[in-house]
């Protein structure tokens, strides 16, 4: 079995997946429900500086508690593709919140994190560099999403076809390396 990866990196792996896809939920819904649409955005704007500060602190533990090594038998061609998704997963996560944020600032619109507590704008007020910026935003929600299908995906791979303890190794259950008594 894959040695584990550390506790602080499972625990911010599966709290980032669970707030990413709900994320990702949100902002489909916003787009499709005009009912809904201002109490969804006050969940989304808050949830998307949470996910930028989780990411960045997840950015920092992955420097500092360095991930198990792929595993041997790995297919070479397999490696490169899968060490530069994750990179393209850090990368997502934090853009997609700041140009979200640069988006807000442009059109001048407050993030309130709760009650009076807002971020400041980053972006100055300009409706084309809101444009520009939404459509950014919408551009990097796909491709978060198409990344993450890549990343399921092969983690299914890892767990169910090639058995190679890489899933478990996240997942934190699996075999055990030493025998019960």
């Amino acid at each position: 079995m894959a040695k584990p990866f550390a506790l602080s990196s499972r625990v911010l792996h599966w709290t980032m997946a669970v707030l990413i896809l709900a994320m990702l939920f949100i902002g489909i819904a916003m787009v499709a429900s005009l009912a809904d649409y201002h109490r969804l955005v006050a969940i989304h704007r808050p949830l998307g500086a949470l996910i930028l500060i989780l990411a960045l602190l997840r950015l920092a533990n992955r420097f500092r508690r360095r991930p198990p090594p792929l595993p041997a038998a790995m297919p070479a061609l397999l490696k490169l593709p899968a060490q530069l998704s994750h990179w393209l997963l850090y990368a997502l996560m934090i853009a997609l919140p700041l140009v979200g944020w640069a988006m807000l600032s442009a059109a001048a619109y407050p993030i309130v994190l709760f009650g009076p507590l807002r971020l400041p704008p980053i972006a100055p007020h300009d409706v084309a560099l809101y444009a520009t910026l939404r459509a950014t935003h919408t551009v990097l929600a796909l491709l978060l999403f198409a990344t993450l299908l890549a990343h399921v995906s092969a983690a299914l791979m890892h767990a169910l076809i090639f058995r190679d303890g890489v899933f478990q190794s996240m997942a934190g259950f699996g075999r055990r390396t030493t025998p019960r008594r």
